[in-house]
């Protein structure tokens, strides 16, 4: 400013340069709101609290300081709203974030639904859609693509969205595509003991393999074929 005093407020949108470094803690207001918004659809399928922190079995792994090799630390850090891994040594942070899983459902010419029966664990023997894990070195429908193609033999074109699915016992969250068939042939690879085109009113809904493909799908028929009935249930993975 003309003057040299600080910068202030604003207005609602306004900057300020006052106040202590570091992320903004919330007001008792404004935690009050973030409460009532509660988790959001994709949370039906974890049955894992929020704010847990990370689960014991990636922690489990995280031991050393990717930056100078040091162990660990958990606990506050500056600047932070929540407990964090730390190096004590170098102070580098070590983020724990969820991996993104992207995955199609693969629609027939006649309206069928593509669905695998998975050939590898977890859920082996059991029913999902095809997909895996985004490679860092492409897009999220390069994945999809890739994916699908790996595991069932087809080429898709990736459609609408039909909606994010987080799972926090497993750190992931699920993407999962509409797709139309564009090329290839349905074929069993490693990862997949049977290819098998559903109709809608028919999906193995007894066989699935995870609660993520469970309300992937109860989203699609909700938007495709609002008349088919949907059971109540819950899925271990």
């Amino acid at each position: 400013m003309a003057d040299g005093s600080a910068e202030q407020d604003t207005g609602a949108f306004g900057r300020t340069t006052d106040g202590e470094a570091g992320a903004h803690r919330p007001t008792a207001e404004e935690a009050a709101l973030v409460r009532a918004l509660g988790r959001g659809p994709d949370a039906r399928s974890t049955d894992r609290p929020s704010g847990l922190g990370t689960p014991e079995w990636l922690a489990s792994t995280l031991r050393h300081c990717g930056r100078c090799g040091s162990r660990l630390e958990f606990g506050r850090v500056d600047g932070e709203l929540r407990d964090r891994l730390s190096c004590p040594v170098c102070g580098f942070i070590t983020y724990v974030n969820p991996r993104l899983v992207v995955t199609t459902f693969p629609v027939t010419d006649t309206g069928e639904l593509v669905l695998l029966r998975r050939g590898i664990e977890p859920a082996r023997g059991a029913w999902a859609q095809p997909g895996g894990f985004l490679e860092v070195d492409e897009s999220v429908a390069e994945g999809a693509i890739r994916e699908t193609l790996e595991e069932v033999g087809l080429v898709v074109r990736p459609g609408e969205i039909v909606g994010l699915y987080s799972r926090l016992e497993a750190g992931i969250v699920t993407i999962v595509f509409e797709a139309e068939i564009v090329g290839g042939e349905a074929r069993r690879t490693p990862e997949a003991l049977e290819v098998r085109a559903f109709p809608p009113d028919a999906l193995p809904w007894d066989g699935l393999g995870f609660n993520t493909t469970y309300w992937a799908l109860r989203d699609w028929l909700a938007r495709r074929h609002p008349e088919v009935a949907v059971p109540a249930m819950r899925v271990p993975e």
